[in-house]
């Protein structure tokens, strides 16, 4: 009698919890049990990393050189403080397409006061702002919307063109 006493405790037991944890979101297939996985892969050695803007620069000589001629100053220096390559290279785009100072578009798009010696708007690095915001700030007679389309295909361009040597 005891035996079977402590048998159906134990099923009894393992019921409610069981029902406890699916309540909750911990049983199998639960939201939960996926964004444990994404952890353990974010932690081990196989994920890839994202490189950052500067190692992107660094290895890649070609897109390094376009930039520095677009932006009239080193590359690593030029993109410091922007989200993304792509960012930075249409930004030299537009200040070379517009003749617009390159450390007014930079304070503009990545809220970083502007350079010493820059005679940018005031405003400017106040806070970051998309490319289009950037060129209705800085050349307000320009059309903005196909403006920076444009410079964003030139830069896509230039980095695919980059990669391809």
């Amino acid at each position: 009698m005891k035996p079977m006493k402590i048998s159906i405790r134990a099923l009894a037991v393992l019921l409610n919890s069981g029902f406890a944890l699916a309540q909750h979101g911990h049983g199998t297939g639960g939201n939960n049990s996926a964004a444990s996985h994404g952890n353990m892969k974010a932690g081990s050695k196989s994920a890839p990393q994202r490189k950052t803007v500067s190692d992107q620069l660094s290895k890649n000589s070609k897109l390094s050189s376009k930039l520095q001629s677009l932006a009239g100053m080193p590359a690593q220096r030029a993109c410091s403080g922007f989200k993304n390559v792509g960012q930075c290279v249409a930004a030299a785009h537009v200040s070379k397409n517009f003749d617009i100072s390159f450390a007014c578009m930079k304070a503009d798009m990545t809220g970083q006061a502007p350079a010493q010696g820059s005679s940018c708007p005031a405003g400017s690095g106040s806070k970051s702002m998309s490319l289009g915001k950037s060129i209705q700030a800085l050349s307000p007679k320009a059309n903005e919307k196909p403006e920076a389309k444009k410079a964003e295909k030139q830069a896509d361009e230039d980095i695919k063109n980059s990669n391809n040597s």
